[in-house]
Protein backbone atom coordinates (compact mmCIF):
# COMPACT_ATOMS: atom_id res chain seq x y z
CA UNK A 1 0.00 0.00 0.00
CA UNK A 2 1.06 3.30 -0.81
CA UNK A 3 1.66 5.63 2.06
CA UNK A 4 -1.21 8.20 2.84
CA UNK A 5 0.62 11.67 2.99
CA UNK A 6 1.50 10.39 -1.24
CA UNK A 7 -2.22 10.96 -1.62
CA UNK A 8 -2.41 14.45 -0.08
CA UNK A 9 -0.47 17.21 -2.30
CA UNK A 10 2.86 17.27 -1.24
CA UNK A 11 4.83 20.57 -1.23
CA UNK A 12 7.58 20.74 -3.90
CA UNK A 13 10.96 20.91 -3.11
CA UNK A 14 13.68 22.69 -4.78
CA UNK A 15 16.78 19.75 -4.76
CA UNK A 16 20.08 20.92 -4.89
CA UNK A 17 20.59 20.45 -8.50
CA UNK A 18 17.81 22.98 -9.33
CA UNK A 19 15.17 20.95 -10.53
CA UNK A 20 11.52 20.51 -10.08
CA UNK A 21 10.12 17.19 -7.98
CA UNK A 22 8.10 15.42 -5.28
CA UNK A 23 9.43 15.04 -1.85
CA UNK A 24 9.30 11.30 -0.87
CA UNK A 25 10.90 11.94 2.84
CA UNK A 26 7.57 10.76 4.89
CA UNK A 27 8.39 12.64 7.50
CA UNK A 28 9.36 15.88 6.55
CA UNK A 29 6.01 16.20 4.37
CA UNK A 30 4.05 14.69 7.12
CA UNK A 31 4.40 17.57 9.16
CA UNK A 32 3.79 19.78 6.10
CA UNK A 33 0.48 18.02 4.80
CA UNK A 34 -0.20 18.03 8.42
CA UNK A 35 -0.68 21.37 9.12
CA UNK A 36 -2.13 22.25 5.73
CA UNK A 37 -5.04 19.20 6.23
CA UNK A 38 -5.35 21.12 9.69
CA UNK A 39 -5.56 24.67 8.32
CA UNK A 40 -7.91 23.75 5.77
CA UNK A 41 -10.36 21.87 8.54
CA UNK A 42 -9.94 25.21 10.66
CA UNK A 43 -11.15 27.41 8.36
CA UNK A 44 -13.59 25.69 6.48
CA UNK A 45 -14.87 23.70 9.60
CA UNK A 46 -14.81 26.63 12.15
CA UNK A 47 -18.18 27.75 11.28
CA UNK A 48 -19.65 24.26 11.10
CA UNK A 49 -17.68 23.62 14.59
CA UNK A 50 -19.10 27.21 15.89
CA UNK A 51 -22.87 25.90 14.78
CA UNK A 52 -22.49 22.84 16.56
CA UNK A 53 -20.82 24.20 19.55
CA UNK A 54 -23.89 26.93 19.71
CA UNK A 55 -26.52 24.29 19.12
CA UNK A 56 -24.89 22.53 21.78
CA UNK A 57 -24.41 25.78 24.11
CA UNK A 58 -28.53 26.64 23.10
CA UNK A 59 -29.80 22.70 23.86
CA UNK A 60 -27.51 22.65 27.14
CA UNK A 61 -29.17 25.98 28.47
CA UNK A 62 -32.93 25.05 27.31
CA UNK A 63 -31.74 21.89 29.41
CA UNK A 64 -30.83 23.73 32.30
CA UNK A 65 -34.15 26.16 32.14
CA UNK A 66 -36.18 22.83 32.17
CA UNK A 67 -34.25 21.79 34.54
CA UNK A 68 -35.04 24.91 36.89
CA UNK A 69 -38.72 24.93 35.92
CA UNK A 70 -39.07 21.19 36.86
CA UNK A 71 -37.18 21.66 39.81
CA UNK A 72 -39.56 24.60 41.03
CA UNK A 73 -42.27 22.86 40.08
CA UNK A 74 -41.19 20.12 42.14
CA UNK A 75 -40.39 22.17 45.23
CA UNK A 76 -44.14 23.57 44.66
CA UNK A 77 -45.57 20.13 44.82
CA UNK A 78 -43.38 19.49 47.40
CA UNK A 79 -44.43 21.97 49.61
CA UNK A 80 -48.22 21.12 48.71
CA UNK A 81 -47.57 18.21 50.16
CA UNK A 82 -45.96 19.05 52.62
CA UNK A 83 -48.78 20.96 54.01
CA UNK A 84 -51.15 17.94 52.83
CA UNK A 85 -49.15 16.06 55.25
CA UNK A 86 -49.28 18.18 57.98
CA UNK A 87 -52.92 18.36 57.64
CA UNK A 88 -53.55 14.89 57.51
CA UNK A 89 -50.91 14.37 61.11
CA UNK A 90 -53.49 17.03 62.49
CA UNK A 91 -56.47 14.61 61.80
CA UNK A 92 -55.02 11.78 62.10
CA UNK A 93 -53.65 13.11 65.77
CA UNK A 94 -57.37 14.21 66.32
CA UNK A 95 -58.92 10.95 65.57
CA UNK A 96 -56.00 9.28 67.47
CA UNK A 97 -57.32 11.69 70.28
CA UNK A 98 -61.04 11.35 69.82
CA UNK A 99 -60.46 7.35 69.09
CA UNK A 100 -58.32 7.33 72.59
CA UNK A 101 -61.47 8.92 74.36
CA UNK A 102 -63.99 7.14 72.74
CA UNK A 103 -61.92 3.48 73.59
CA UNK A 104 -61.75 4.74 77.09
CA UNK A 105 -66.05 5.56 77.36
CA UNK A 106 -66.03 2.03 75.20
CA UNK A 107 -64.06 0.23 77.73
CA UNK A 108 -66.16 1.78 80.82
CA UNK A 109 -69.54 1.15 79.19
CA UNK A 110 -68.52 -2.56 78.66
CA UNK A 111 -66.74 -2.88 81.91
CA UNK A 112 -70.78 -1.51 83.75
CA UNK A 113 -72.19 -3.61 81.50
CA UNK A 114 -70.03 -6.87 82.55
CA UNK A 115 -70.66 -5.79 86.30
CA UNK A 116 -74.57 -5.53 85.99
CA UNK A 117 -74.37 -8.78 83.81
CA UNK A 118 -72.20 -10.62 86.51
CA UNK A 119 -74.86 -8.95 89.50
CA UNK A 120 -77.60 -10.59 87.43
CA UNK A 121 -75.78 -13.93 86.71
CA UNK A 122 -75.31 -13.55 90.38
CA UNK A 123 -79.11 -12.76 91.29
CA UNK A 124 -80.72 -15.45 89.09
CA UNK A 125 -77.85 -18.10 90.60
CA UNK A 126 -78.78 -17.08 94.80
CA UNK A 127 -82.30 -17.44 93.43
CA UNK A 128 -81.66 -21.04 91.39
CA UNK A 129 -80.14 -21.92 94.83
CA UNK A 130 -83.32 -20.57 96.89
CA UNK A 131 -85.82 -22.54 94.71
CA UNK A 132 -83.36 -25.99 94.41
CA UNK A 133 -83.11 -25.50 98.62
CA UNK A 134 -87.03 -25.07 99.13
CA UNK A 135 -87.40 -27.68 96.56
CA UNK A 136 -85.45 -29.99 98.42
CA UNK A 137 -86.90 -29.03 101.67
CA UNK A 138 -90.61 -29.66 100.06
CA UNK A 139 -89.06 -33.20 99.01
CA UNK A 140 -87.61 -34.12 102.41
CA UNK A 141 -90.87 -32.88 104.55
CA UNK A 142 -93.02 -35.02 101.98
CA UNK A 143 -90.72 -37.90 102.48
CA UNK A 144 -90.70 -37.07 106.19
CA UNK A 145 -94.58 -36.84 105.92
CA UNK A 146 -95.04 -40.07 103.63
CA UNK A 147 -92.68 -41.76 106.00
CA UNK A 148 -94.31 -40.45 109.48
CA UNK A 149 -97.72 -41.17 107.88
CA UNK A 150 -96.76 -44.87 106.64
CA UNK A 151 -95.27 -45.49 110.45
CA UNK A 152 -98.77 -43.85 111.93
CA UNK A 153 -100.55 -45.99 109.54
CA UNK A 154 -98.88 -49.32 110.11
CA UNK A 155 -98.70 -48.11 113.98
CA UNK A 156 -102.80 -47.58 113.66
CA UNK A 157 -103.47 -50.65 111.69
CA UNK A 158 -101.34 -53.21 114.52
CA UNK A 159 -102.77 -51.31 117.68
CA UNK A 160 -106.64 -51.12 116.53
CA UNK A 161 -109.11 -53.43 116.63
CA UNK A 162 -112.71 -53.03 115.74
CA UNK A 163 -114.02 -52.17 119.06
CA UNK A 164 -111.57 -49.06 119.53
CA UNK A 165 -112.17 -48.20 115.78
CA UNK A 166 -116.30 -48.24 116.59
CA UNK A 167 -115.91 -46.29 119.31
CA UNK A 168 -113.50 -43.61 117.39
CA UNK A 169 -115.71 -43.09 115.01
CA UNK A 170 -118.42 -42.86 117.74
CA UNK A 171 -116.87 -39.72 119.49
CA UNK A 172 -115.93 -38.38 116.02
CA UNK A 173 -119.88 -38.26 115.39
CA UNK A 174 -120.54 -36.59 118.88
CA UNK A 175 -117.98 -34.25 118.17
CA UNK A 176 -119.31 -33.13 114.80
CA UNK A 177 -122.88 -33.26 116.20
CA UNK A 178 -122.24 -30.67 118.97
CA UNK A 179 -120.18 -28.15 116.31
CA UNK A 180 -123.27 -28.17 114.45
CA UNK A 181 -125.52 -27.26 117.15
CA UNK A 182 -123.35 -24.78 118.62
CA UNK A 183 -123.72 -22.82 114.87
CA UNK A 184 -127.46 -23.02 114.92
Amino acid sequence: MKNITDSFLCFIYWPSAGSFGFDTDILATNLINLSVVLGVLIFFGKGVLSDLLDNRKQRILRTIRNSEELREAAVEQLEKARARLRKVETEADRFRVNGYSEIEREKLNLINSIYTTLEQFENDKNETIHFEQQRAINQVQRRVLQEALQGALGTLNSCLNNELHLRMIGANIDMFGAMKEKKN
